[in-house]
């Protein structure tokens, strides 16, 4: 039972972490954000399973956390405040060709990594973007201003 229990606790404790960090998208990471994000994991394995470290004990941490993942992802489909708590909103980075440095600036963007995103969208300049939107799963949305 304190497999169970530790495994509760570690999944929460990553995703507090994780949902403090900020977000990214897989594709977007660097390498330093790969390696912290595999550290962590490693990290919080011996805490989880303790000193058994039998086939039957990890089983039963990997079924606790699959199944508080289940259960959070069950409850974001149920309750919208939970989803925005879990995974936040959408934030505009730029509003009518304006950047929004406040949401730049706590959200830890680099404008590299909007131009990235608008030239993947076809569009050559930022100059030409009218609206950049920062969307829940770290990707960000690119929109041309109107010719």
């Amino acid at each position: 039972m304190g497999t169970i229990l530790r495994a509760f606790g570690g999944y929460l404790i990553l995703l507090i972490v994780v949902r403090v960090l900020k977000r990214r998208a897989g594709s977007q990471m660097t390498m330093f954000e790969f390696v912290f994000i595999f550290l962590m994991g490693g990290v919080i394995i011996p805490s989880t399973v303790g000193k058994d470290r039998s086939v039957t004990n990890c089983t039963c941490a990997v079924i606790a956390v699959g199944f508080m993942h289940r259960a959070l992802s069950w409850a974001k489909s149920r309750s919208p405040k939970i989803g925005a708590v879990l995974d936040g909103v959408p934030l505009v980075i730029i509003k009518n060709g304006e950047w929004q440095k406040e949401v730049v600036h706590g959200m830890k963007l680099r404008r590299e990594d909007v131009e990235a995103a608008a030239r993947a969208s076809g569009v050559k300049s930022i100059d030409d973007v009218d609206y950049a939107i920062l969307e829940r799963n770290g990707g960000i949305s690119i929109f041309p201003k109107e010719k």
